[in-house]
């Protein structure tokens, strides 16, 4: 007679082979009705589920990259860096975008737990600024790293890949000053964006350090878009002091200024210097190429999945250490000394 497979189960229990697998490992999320329909067609069938393939599907293999912003180029090169990563190992990648907003991202990540045998999340800003969220994970025992903007980290909760704003942000402030810019424009400033607070940080503290005033006017609020970089831009080019240098929080608003820039008839970077954030595609296909600071999106994301990696092999969230990067300024074509 031939062995009764988890197929034939799921057809006489009428739900998918996925329901009865979930049932037979114990996952949550399964209702009691549809448990109780199960057990009783393994019951009639009398089902063996094989010992081995439950061992192997109780240990997870697959980690999340959970973020809000499924358009940043930030977002790409993350993604890439973490399936590079998960290659080399062996392991599986769920993506996952969510709404950091949302009072329900904690309950939809834990169901994405529960469901997919991820073992591993790494989270990324606003999500990762989180501190409850991130203890509620640790609860649900996933092992959890964490990318963010800052010095230090902010805590000891879970292993944090942290980014130097503050210090990048004042390497190109004082590359500027260098230059003998005294009026610049910092667009993108965003009070809830923990990268934009630290960027302008350091591009005050370049101006504080050099006994320089800098105008609050030149300080203008804006999404990291295109759209809003030209809107920004457009903002300050109408002031009737006009800035001589535009220090952009990445290279898609710097783009979006130089656009602008054009629009209003003035050359980059003889009449007005522009300068951007992050070093992505936009800083070489925007022309001048931009003037920019290299942030390492890849090299970030695949330490990360190393981390969250080598924590699930080991099921120790204190395997690992958090590490920073330091960020350096990359000198190309828009930017050069004011024009008297």
């Amino acid at each position: 007679m031939k062995k009764p497979t988890i197929k034939d189960v799921a057809k006489l229990a009428g739900v998918s082979f996925k329901t009865v697998s979930r049932v037979v490992n114990q996952e949550p999320n399964v209702s009691e009705s549809v448990k109780e329909k199960v057990l009783e067609s393994i019951k009639q069938l009398n089902y063996q589920p094989n010992h081995t393939a439950r061992v192997m599907r109780k240990a997870p293999f697959s980690l999340a990259f959970v973020y809000d912003n499924p358009n940043s180029h930030y977002v790409i090169e993350m993604q890439n860096g973490i399936i590079s990563e998960c290659r080399k190992k062996g392991f599986e990648l769920v993506i996952h975008p969510t709404d950091s907003h949302s009072d329900e991202v904690g309950n939809e990540l834990a169901a994405m737990i529960g469901s997919n045998q991820i073992g591993g999340i790494i989270l990324t800003p606003p999500l990762s600024e989180n501190k409850e969220l991130v203890t509620f994970l640790l609860s649900r025992d996933a092992k959890v790293v964490r990318i963010l903007s800052g010095e230090q980290p902010p805590d000891k909760l879970a292993p944090v890949l942290h980014v130097d704003d503050v210090d990048a942000g004042f390497k190109m402030t004082h590359y500027l000053l260098e230059l003998g810019h005294r009026d610049i424009a910092f667009l993108g400033f965003h009070a809830s964006h923990e990268s934009s607070l630290g960027r302008v940080r350091g591009f005050k503290k370049a101006h504080e350090l050099a006994g320089l005033p800098f105008d609050k006017n030149f300080i203008i609020d804006g999404e990291f878009t295109f759209e809003s970089g030209m809107d920004m831009a457009k903002q300050v080019l109408a002031m009737p002091k006009r800035p001589s240098a535009i220090f952009a929080c990445n290279d898609e608003i710097a783009a979006g200024a130089v656009f602008m820039a054009r629009l209003n008839d003035l050359k980059v970077p003889e009449d007005i210097s522009i300068v951007g954030f992050e070093n992505s595609p936009f800083a070489t296909q925007t022309w001048p190429h931009l003037t920019t600071i290299d942030q390492p999106n890849f090299d970030i994301a695949a330490t990360a999945a190393a981390m969250v990696i080598e924590m699930m092999k080991s099921n120790d969230v204190h395997v690992v250490d958090s590490k920073g990067f330091s960020l350096e300024v990359v000198i190309r074509d828009s930017a050069c000394k004011p024009s008297l």
